[in-house]
C-alpha cells in the first residue's frame, strides 16, 4: 500500500485539529495575557492567584496541543503549534486577546471567559473522544476555581466603593460585545458535534447568560443591553492586539528555533 493509500489513524484529522485549536487557543492567549500581570497584581495574594490561573491554563494547553500534534502526525510538536503558527491560524475568541486595561478589565475578561469555559468542560466530559473527555475531567476542577475567583471579584468590586463599581461596570460594558462569539460554531465545531466529539455550542448560551446575570445582579451591576456582537477570532480574524501579543509570546522560539517549553 502506498503512502497515499494509507488510512490516517484519526479520521477527519483536519477537522478535529481545528476543533482542538478552538478550545486550546483560548486558554493559551488568555494565559499569555495573565502572565503579563506577574508582579503587578494589586496585592500579593491576588498576584499569585492570577499567576496560578495562567499556569493552570498553560498546563491544559499542553495537553491539547500534544494531542493535536499526535493527530497531525507530521512531526510537529506542541511548541510548533504554540509558537510557529501565524495570527490567522489562531482560533481564539476576540475576548481572550483583549489587553489588561486595568484590574476591572482583567477580572471582567476572566469572568466572561470562565463561565463559558466551565460549561464547555462540563459537557466535554462525555465526548466520544476519550482523550478530550479525559482532559475535560482533569481540567474542570481548576476551571471551577477560576470561575469562583473571577465571580467573587466581580461581586467585590461591583458592590464595593463608588469608584470600584463604576470601573467594574465600565469593563463589563466594554467587553460584553465579545461575549457571544463563544456560541457561534465554526465548520469544524459543527462537524465534531455531528461526530459526538463536540457539542452544540448554541445550547450553552441560555445557561451562560443566566449564570452571568445572577452574578452581576448580586454585584449590583447591570447586564449590558446590546443587539450586535463582535466576532471573527474563531475564523482567524483578530483585533489589532493579537499581533502584538504573538510578537512577544513567540519571540524566543522564532529567534532561537528549537527551544522547548
Amino acid at each position: 500500500m502506498s503512502n497515499k493509500e494509507k488510512i490516517h489513524p484519526y479520521p477527519k484529522a483536519e477537522d478535529k485539529v481545528e476543533f482542538i485549536y478552538g478550545i486550546a487557543d483560548n486558554s493559551l492567549i488568555l494565559a499569555q495575557r495573565l502572565s503579563e500581570l506577574t508582579g503587578h497584581g494589586p496585592t500579593l495574594e491576588t498576584d499569585m492567584a492570577l499567576t496560578n490561573i495562567a499556569l493552570d491554563l498553560f498546563g491544559q494547553v499542553r495537553l491539547y496541543y500534544q494531542y493535536a500534534a499526535k493527530i497531525l502526525g507530521d512531526g510537529k510538536t506542541e511548541d510548533d503549534l504554540a509558537f510557529l503558527r501565524t495570527e490567522r491560524q489562531f482560533r481564539n475568541v476576540l475576548l481572550a486577546e483583549q489587553p489588561n486595561t486595568d484590574f476591572g478589565y482583567v477580572i471582567a475578561r476572566q469572568f466572561l471567559f470562565d463561565h463559558f469555559h466551565y460549561l464547555l468542560l462540563e459537557k466535554m466530559q462525555t465526548s466520544e473522544d476519550g482523550t478530550l473527555a479525559s482532559i475535560a475531567r482533569k481540567s474542570i476542577k481548576e476551571v471551577a476555581y477560576h470561575r469562583d475567583f473571577s465571580s467573587n471579584w466581580v461581586k467585590r468590586l461591583g458592590d464595593g466603593t463608588e469608584e470600584s463599581h463604576q470601573r467594574m461596570q465600565t469593563a463589563i460594558n466594554d467587553l460584553w460585545k465579545y461575549s457571544d462569539e463563544f456560541f457561534h460554531p465554526t465548520a469544524a465545531e459543527k462537524k465534531m458535534h455531528e461526530e459526538g466529539v463536540g457539542l452544540n455550542l448554541e445550547d450553552l448560551r441560555e445557561e451562560y447568560r443566566k449564570n452571568i446575570s445572577e452574578v452581576l445582579k448580586e454585584a449590583t451591576l447591570e447586564v449590558p443591553e446590546l443587539k450586535y456582537f463582535q466576532k471573527g477570532g474563531k475564523e482567524g480574524i483578530h483585533t489589532e492586539h493579537m499581533g502584538h501579543l504573538l510578537t512577544e509570546m513567540q519571540y524566543m522560539q522564532r529567534t532561537y528555533p528549537g527551544m522547548k517549553w
